[in-house]
C-alpha cells in the first residue's frame, strides 16, 4: 500500500507567527516533523505551503515542498490542493500537523494501518485520558466511539458527563478518549469532504472533522500509547526545549 504524507505548514497565526521555522535545539519545528515522518512507512512526503520562506527553507534541508493557495480555512484543504499537484495518484494520503515536531513514525504507521480495511473512509488517532486536567483542558478535542472504534463525537468538552460523581475522578470512573491531531484520508473521501460547506457543529466546537461526521462520513480510531506535544504558543516551545 503507497501512501502520501503530507504536512500543512502556514507561515502566518495568530499566536504564533511563523511557527514552522522557529528553532528547536538546532532544527526547525518543520525539518523535525519532515524527519520524522520521512522515517515511517509513507512512501512520500511533502510540505504544503503558502509562504516562500517556508518554502525556501524546505528545500534548502533537502526536502520536497509544493507551493499552495493563501485562503485555506484548513489543513485539510491544503493537504487536498497539495494532492492535485501530484502527477502520481495514491490512493490514501496521511495529513500530518506541522507543530508535532515529535510525532512517531510508529503513530503515523498505526493512522496508515487503519487503511487495510477497505471500508475505512477516514482515520486518526485516540489517546486514553490519564488525568483531569487533560480531561478538562478545551485546547484537548475529547471523542466517544461506537463499538466499530468509529468516531461519534467530538468535543472540547468532556463527554459523556459522569453523573453523581466529582470531576477530579471521572477518568477514574468511565474510559475516556482524546484525539490525537494525524488525519489519515482515502483520496475520493478527500476531495468529497473539501467540497463541503462549514457545518454548525463544526463552528460551534471550532473542530473541522464535525463536519464529516455531520454528514455521514465514518472516522476510524486507532488508540495510541504515546504522548504527542503539539506547540501552539511560544510558551509551549519553551517547554518541548526541554525535551
Amino acid at each position: 500500500m503507497e501512501v502520501l504524507g503530507i504536512i500543512p505548514a502556514r507561515y502566518a497565526s495568530t499566536r504564533f507567527p511563523g511557527k514552522p521555522l522557529t528553532d528547536i535545539n538546532g532544527k526547525s519545528m518543520i525539518q523535525r516533523v519532515y524527519d520524522q515522518a520521512k522515517s515511517s512507512s509513507l512512501k512520500e512526503v511533502i510540505v504544503a505551503t503558502d509562504d516562500a520562506r517556508i518554502f525556501d527553507h524546505v528545500q534548502g534541508f533537502g526536502g520536497k515542498v509544493v507551493m499552495t493557495a493563501e485562503h485555506h480555512q484548513s489543513g485539510t484543504d491544503r493537504c487536498f490542493e497539495a494532492y492535485q499537484q501530484f502527477d502520481q495518484p495514491y490512493e490514501y494520503i496521511i495529513n500530518i500537523q506541522g507543530d508535532e515536531p515529535f510525532i512517531r513514525p510508529e503513530q503515523i504507521d498505526l493512522v496508515v494501518s487503519c487503511f487495510k480495511d477497505s471500508r475505512t473512509q477516514l482515520a486518526t488517532l485516540i489517546k486514553k485520558v490519564e488525568t483531569a486536567e487533560e480531561l478538562f483542558n478545551v485546547n484537548s478535542p475529547k471523542v466517544v466511539l461506537n463499538k466499530a472504534q468509529e468516531a461519534l463525537y467530538f468535543s472540547r468538552q468532556p463527554i459523556p458527563y459522569c453523573r453523581n460523581v466529582p470531576n477530579d475522578i471521572w477518568h477514574k470512573q468511565h474510559t475516556y478518549y482524546k484525539h490525537i491531531g494525524i488525519y489519515g484520508y482515502r483520496a475520493d473521501i478527500l476531495e468529497q469532504i473539501t467540497q463541503l460547506p462549514p457545518s454548525a457543529l463544526e463552528l460551534a466546537e471550532s473542530l473541522e472533522q464535525l463536519r464529516w461526521l455531520e454528514n455521514g462520513f465514518r472516522i476510524t480510531t486507532a488508540t495510541t500509547t504515546f504522548e504527542t506535544v503539539g506547540i501552539d504558543t511560544p510558551e509551549d516551545l519553551e517547554k518541548v526545549r526541554n525535551l
